[in-house]
């Protein structure tokens, strides 16, 4: 039995989602049936996260099993052959047998996407949140950094998330403005559902005037007297990376290599620098500038965990 990975990359707009469910068309579900046309059986893809409706991915990471002897190319070329065109297959890896897309996942990476203009633009409508008032980014900065650490994140996810515990690490909160984008970037080890939503949404309400300074740290700390912050649309949210830690990778690396009998630089393994890098273009919204550099980690791309 081989475990093959999928990097995945997807406009949400037209889907309820990643996740197979009853009430509508899930990216999920267009991609297994291309898998099955492909492997000439069903199989069932075991993601690093779910994104929402409306959401989308540039490197949403999701393994499966077949007895198939295809060869790696086969999973990309062949299953994108029967994919629509919202939705591709990036890059594939044939993975050791107990690498987990979800459970071997270190860190994720999310993007939102504030589009800051008086007039709204048709290109950048899918992907982004049209903000007319402007915004005070230096007083969301100084806010976003109070979220970095281990908190306890219950005022910061919908009433349908069904997660055990509400504590969570986030690494990083950064901003970056291109053109007419200003990029929240937010890592973390994990998420709730729709906790990067909302920790927009507070940011922008923040950034407006509408919330006292210190507000992210009375939500934080579960004051009666804060309310939830405001879910920012699910448009502007896109899946950029989810990186696999050293330990994981390691031991991956050594079944493998007893398993093959392969030493371990011959060892094809998914690790995070091989997996689906980024153009500086492919990373800004359509008001993108030519004069922008940056260094672009590499992306393998969830709403929640």
């Amino acid at each position: 039995m081989r475990k093959i990975l999928l990097v995945l990359e997807y406009d949400g707009s037209a889907y309820a989602g990643w996740q197979i469910q009853a009430n509508g068309l899930s990216v999920q579900e267009v991609v297994e049936a291309a898998l099955a046309k492909v492997v000439g059986e069903r199989v069932r893809l075991v993601s690093a996260s779910r994104t929402d409706a409306g959401v989308h991915a540039r490197g949403m990471t999701a393994h499966f099993q077949t007895e198939r002897d295809l060869p790696t190319t086969a999973y990309r070329e062949g299953v994108n052959r029967f994919l629509p065109l919202n939705v591709a297959v990036r890059e594939v890896k044939e993975v050791p047998g107990n690498f987990h897309a979800r459970f071997d996942a270190r860190d994720k990476w999310y993007r939102y996407t504030l589009y800051l203009d008086q007039v709204r633009s048709p290109r950048a409508a899918g992907t982004s949140w049209h903000i007319r008032a402007s915004l005070d980014v230096e007083r969301m900065r100084r806010e976003a950094d109070l979220l970095v650490g281990t908190h306890d994140f219950a005022l910061f996810r919908t009433s349908r998330c069904d997660a055990r515990t509400t504590i969570r690490e986030i690494q990083d909160v950064s901003f970056s403005q291109i053109g007419k984008c200003l990029h929240i970037d937010v890592r973390g080890t994990g998420f709730l559902r729709n906790m990067v939503r909302i920790i927009v949404g507070t940011l922008v309400e923040i950034g407006k005037g509408k919330r006292p300074a210190g507000d992210i740290g009375r939500l934080l700390r579960r004051e009666k007297s804060v309310r939830s912050g405001l879910t920012a649309p699910p448009q502007g949210l896109c899946l950029m990376e989810v990186r696999y830690g050293e330990r994981a990778e390691k031991e991956a690396y050594d079944n493998l290599s007893r398993a093959t009998g392969l030493r371990g630089n011959e060892v094809n393994f998914p690790s995070t620098e091989k997996l689906g890098i980024f153009s500086k273009k492919d990373l800004t919204c359509p008001d993108y500038s030519d004069n922008f550099t940056a260094s672009v980690s590499p992306v393998i791309i969830t709403d929640y965990k």
